[in-house]
């Protein structure tokens, strides 16, 4: 998320203008703070429903009117009528379509893989299933556990969602491979 705000200067079609999350404690509130952007912490276990949940944390958004929804580590799934008030885009650790969902990285490990990596799609109803907007492609090691894998991975996101925002943000809308 950092990473995405300090990639929105000079010349970047984009600017943030929130970055809120489920989690009061999430690091990247403050961080999102210390570089001025708006911060709004919307806990979803303080909500009996996910939609009284969705409609506070719309709510929020909208007095921000984003033109697009960047979602980085929110790891909550979002119903399909709050999926449709924005365009929004998501970072999923894996090669899409191969392991949606959680612990990406220890299946990549079980199945052999010989490279992982991370996607940024478009977000859709379905988890994990939207347009595949980039992927970027990063070897397995032999000693790799799901954690130094993880490391290896999050340095790819830390590359290729600030690259596939600038370019949605062009109207470019061909998949970015690095």
């Amino acid at each position: 998320m950092v990473r995405l705000i300090e990639s929105m200067q000079g010349d970047h079609p984009a600017r943030p203008v929130l970055v809120a999350s489920n989690d009061p404690a999430a690091g990247g509130l403050a961080r999102a703070e210390a570089l001025g952007v708006a911060t709004a912490a919307v806990d979803h276990r303080a909500h009996p429903t996910r939609e009284a949940f969705e409609a506070e944390l719309g709510a929020r958004i909208e007095e921000h009117a984003p033109d697009l929804v960047a979602l980085a580590g929110f790891m909550r799934i979002l119903t399909p009528g709050f999926v449709a008030r924005w365009p929004m885009l998501n970072i999923h650790p894996s090669l899409l379509p191969k392991y949606r969902g959680l612990d990406t990285h220890a299946r990549a490990l079980a199945a052999g893989d010989r490279e992982a990596g991370c996607t940024v799609h478009e977000v859709v109803p379905e988890l994990d299933a939207g347009p595949i907007l980039g992927q970027a492609r990063v070897p397995v090691e032999a000693d790799d556990t799901p954690a130094t894998l993880a490391a290896r991975v999050l340095r790819a996101e830390h590359r290729l969602y600030p690259a596939v925002l600038r370019r949605v943000c062009e109207g470019k809308r061909e998949p970015l491979l690095l």
